[in-house]
């Protein structure tokens, strides 16, 4: 059977009749996106912009991978004024590609595309989808991908609504194929202690979780969508990249980076680090679905513009103990210092605070090891047998399960719940601050019709993700 017809028959068998049986997972069926352990994974990676073109340089550290094309709207982006500092777009991004692959294959090329569905159709030799476009792309990237039988590295956040979480997770589970969202933090070693440390009740129950970051807005003035047009540069595809959006007059305040900002295509400094800095005490305590999520907006928003920060409560259920309290802070807000943390020791601008019935435990982030509060409590504990395995790295542990190894542990079934607790924290903003009690078995806010449609939000005909 040709790889095109194989990738027919079982696209057919695995989305058609996924509700009849049990789809096997890759490395077993050794089917339609299989890769032989000794095989070179070859990726496409959709959206080359700052943190696309990270990306690949990630993967230029993995002799077992190769990417093989491109795909973005643009074809140059000035990226010297944010916190990338380069340049990217199709043409460096291709330039750096190219000058790295053939020092090793001197007859070496890119393929590159504007739309990355003309990718997925002409590129056959693709195995995986590496996706880092803006989020309100996604969900659209990964389900198209997978449903070409590709394997799926994503972003954070992994969807920009919470029915893009639930479609795109149940799309992986159907398929079996490898997933991980690009949370990088999750693979660091810092975050692994802190999850090992709660896991073996170091400090006791946890009675709250404070995490907070400096993060702001990129648009500082503005107020609303701006009222004006640009001119759009050379090389760029507005209505590609405006992708499930209505379409709209191009204007330079939304692209590059600062498209963050807006509701349509971003989800604020909440949908940008939530799925990083509340992703220990989700993993580390197992978190289910908040109960109740409440965020209150600082600064200048609206209904399309998002705060200069926020601060806000997440109430999650327990069976064995009163509720869990976690508190969200962004724009330069941070918890009160508790007792047990040493005067000499300020706290830094992006962290997490745990609160337990014993002490306290302190996670700066960026890898470093978590502090315990009274020190003494590391002490009586036995920690000589961790919970997670090990890790080479996020992306390398992707590219392992591409060719048969256990999943990613930040796999698309972990991501989408995630995500969608950061989603919850942004549908409380996008509401003007209301609290929200959430009904995940039905996907509902109590009593709140109006929040079905950022639940759910609306796409461009021809851009659907509902088979």
């Amino acid at each position: 059977m040709s790889r095109d017809s194989r990738r027919r028959f079982v696209k057919r068998a695995g989305l058609a009749t996924a509700s009849l049986f049990t789809i096997m997972p890759r490395h077993i069926l050794g089917g339609k996106g299989y890769t032989a352990p000794s095989d070179r994974v070859n990726v496409g990676v959709v959206g080359v912009g700052g943190r696309g073109k990270q990306n690949i340089q990630d993967l230029f550290k993995l002799d077992e991978v190769q990417v093989s094309a491109i795909a973005d709207p643009a074809q140059y982006w000035n990226l010297q004024r944010f916190y990338y500092r380069s340049e990217a777009g199709r043409g460096p991004v291709k330039e750096m590609v190219e000058s790295h692959y053939q020092k090793q294959i001197p007859t070496y090329r890119l393929a590159e595309y504007t739309d990355f569905r003309k990718m997925l159709d002409e590129r056959s030799e693709i195995d995986a989808v590496l996706c880092a476009t803006p989020d309100h792309t996604h969900a659209y990237v990964s389900i198209k991908s997978m449903e070409a039988g590709k394997h799926v590295y994503c972003e954070k956040p992994l969807t920009h609504n919470i029915w893009e979480a639930r479609k795109v997770s149940a799309l992986a589970r159907q398929t079996g194929l490898a997933t991980q969202m690009g949370n990088q933090l999750h693979s660091v070693e810092g975050i692994r202690q802190t999850v090992e440390y709660l896991r073996a009740g170091v400090i006791g129950t946890v009675k709250e979780v404070h995490a907070w970051v400096p993060a702001s807005r990129w648009t500082a003035g503005l107020q609303g969508l701006p009222d004006s047009s640009s001119s759009v540069p050379d090389g760029f595809d507005w209505d590609i990249w405006l992708g499930p959006r209505a379409m709209r007059p191009f204007n330079e305040v939304y692209t590059p980076v600062t498209w963050r900002d807006f509701w349509d295509f971003g989800c604020g400094a909440m949908g940008d680090f939530g799925c990083h800095d509340l992703d220990a005490a989700v993993w580390g305590l197992d978190l289910p679905s908040p109960a109740s999520v409440e965020l209150f907006p600082a600064g200048y928003n609206d209904e399309d513009i998002a705060p200069h920060g926020e601060i806000g409560y997440y109430r999650f259920p327990s069976k064995d103990q009163e509720e869990l309290k976690v508190t969200w802070y962004s724009g330069g807000l941070r918890p009160e210092r508790p007792p047990l943390i040493p005067k000499d020791l300020n706290l830094s601008s992006r962290g997490a605070l745990y609160v337990g019935d014993k002490g306290v435990m302190l996670y700066e982030g960026r890898g470093r090891a978590p502090k315990v509060f009274p020190e003494g409590l590391l002490e009586s504990v036995d920690l000589s047998n961790p919970t997670l395995p090990e890790t080479n790295g996020h992306h390398a542990d992707w590219i392992e399960a591409i060719k048969g190894g256990p999943s990613p542990s930040s796999n698309f079934e972990y991501a989408a719940h995630l995500t969608e607790i950061t989603l919850l924290g942004v549908l409380s903003l996008r509401l003007g601050g209301k609290k929200i009690t959430w009904h995940a078995d039905n996907m509902k806010a109590e009593g709140m019709p109006e929040a079905d449609k950022f639940i759910k939000e609306e796409v461009r005909p021809g851009w659907e993700m509902e088979s």
